[in-house]
């Protein structure tokens, strides 16, 4: 995160789908050595390299060059998300010690938007879910 993409609300706007329950597919998330804070998320269940329809077929080597592409990226997404979260505890800090308020709903409003034009509609989930993670404990 950068210092302009603080995270700000005091509570959030809309709950997000899928919240209240756990996926069924997720993917192990190896600890970045760029971003030793990653190591502290939650490692997830992989879904193996076969789906429950295909079992006993070997996974063709197309779909395990993919599948690894894919779990580099979210490796990487989450070392950045733990990142905006480090920053956006810094920021918030610094708001508070200048006598300010600790959310800044003008800014999360913007990021909210930024998120949506990129993303189209599901780009508001993905903002909320973001910012949630980024406003810390209070």
């Amino acid at each position: 995160m950068t210092a302009s993409a603080t995270a700000d609300s005091a509570s959030s706007p809309a709950a997000v789908p899928g919240e209240s329950g756990e996926s069924a597919l997720s993917v192990p998330v190896p600890a970045s050595p760029a971003s030793p804070a990653s190591a502290a998320l939650p490692s997830v269940v992989g879904s193996g390299s076969r789906s429950a329809e295909h079992v006993g077929q070997p996974t063709p080597a197309g779909v395990r060059s993919g599948r690894a592409q894919i779990d580099d990226l979210d490796a990487r997404i989450l070392a950045l998300i733990t990142e905006r979260m480090n920053t956006a505890a810094g920021i918030q800090a610094a708001r508070i010690a200048d006598g300010g308020r600790r959310l800044d709903l003008k800014r999360e409003t913007e990021i909210i938007a930024r998120y949506r034009e990129a993303l189209g509609r599901p780009g508001v989930t993905v903002a909320l879910a973001v910012l949630e993670l980024c406003r810390g404990r209070v």
